[in-house]
Formats: structure tokens, sequence, C-alpha cells
């Protein structure tokens, strides 16, 4: 099984205003603890961000990427402008190229862009680790960040092909 990471929506708009998302400093430094294990393995990095005219418009200082991830020039970058990472994309196409089979699967938001990318993943075919303490959301009025990472965490491992997994123990296969 070869794997790559998915690195979903992690923006400076979104990261480095306030209020910050859940866990907001720890899960850059989580994301950046698996990313460096990807790369040391030989497993692609893909820094996907989202852009949507007068929010997170390409062209703005706030679609970049959060200040403190570590990026190196070997890393996939990718553009989207749904939920879903493979709408209207070709991460598909450049994953089947990888030889790609397992997603490694972190960022923001856990109830839309984490959710929508995991389940297309999944329905294509793709074995998911969804990095369980990597992925966040902004608190809302009906339930709080946490509960919500917690239960996107829960829910979506319930299928056979999704795996819940902390930082500190996800396996990287290259």
């Amino acid at each position: 099984m070869k794997s790559a990471v998915l690195v979903t929506d992690v923006q400076a708009k979104i990261f480095d205003t306030s209020p910050q998302p859940f866990e907001a400093d720890e899960v850059v430094q989580r994301i950046n603890h698996v990313t460096t294990l990807a790369r040391a393995a030989g497993v692609p990095v893909f820094f996907i961000q989202h852009e949507s005219p007068g929010y997170l418009d390409p062209a703005s200082e706030g679609w970049r990427l959060q200040k403190d991830l570590i990026v190196k020039d070997s890393d996939i970058r990718l553009r989207k402008t749904t939920g879903d990472a493979f709408l209207r994309t070709d991460l598909e196409e450049k994953l089947t190229l990888l030889n790609v089979t397992t997603l490694i699967i972190c960022g923001y938001a856990s109830e839309f862009c984490i959710d929508n990318t995991t389940r297309r993943a999944t329905g294509l075919g793709y074995t998911v680790q969804l990095v369980s303490d990597a992925h966040t959301t902004h608190e809302k009025k009906h339930l709080s960040a946490k509960k919500i990472r917690e239960h996107h965490n829960l829910t979506l491992s319930m299928g056979p092909t999704i795996t819940a997994v902390q930082s500190e123990d996800i396996s990287i296969e290259g």
C-alpha cells in the first residue's frame, strides 16, 4: 500500500486570525509531525487550499498556508473550490499516477472538508487514516469544536476502510 498525506485548508485567514480553530497551534504541530514522517518515508504530501472569491481569494494573504506549517518544495499544492478535495480537481489523477492506495487526512474543517474528502476517498476505493488529533474546526453555537472533532473521529471510523489514529501513533508506508 502506497500512502499520501492530504493537508486540507490550513490557511492563514482561518488559522492566523481570531478566533482560532480549536487547538490551532497544536494541530499545526501535529500536522508538521505527520508530514515530516511522511517525507522521511518517501510519501508524497499534498497541501490543499480552498479558494472562494471574497473570502479565500488566491491573491490574498489569507489564502496562503498557515505561517507555521512546514512546507517543502517537493510537496504538491492543489486548489479546490468545494468541501470535497476530489470534486473538480485533479487530485484523483495525481494519486493514481503515484500509485497511492492509502490516504492520511488532516487539516480543517472537521465537519466539512475533512468529512467530505474522507467519505469521497473511501467511495473511490482508498483506505484512510484520519489523523484524529490533527483536524479541527471553529466553535459552533450548537456544539463545541472539540465535540465536533470527537463526533467525526467516531462516525467516520465506523466503516471498514477508515481508521482514526492519533498523530503520535500514525503508521506511514512509502
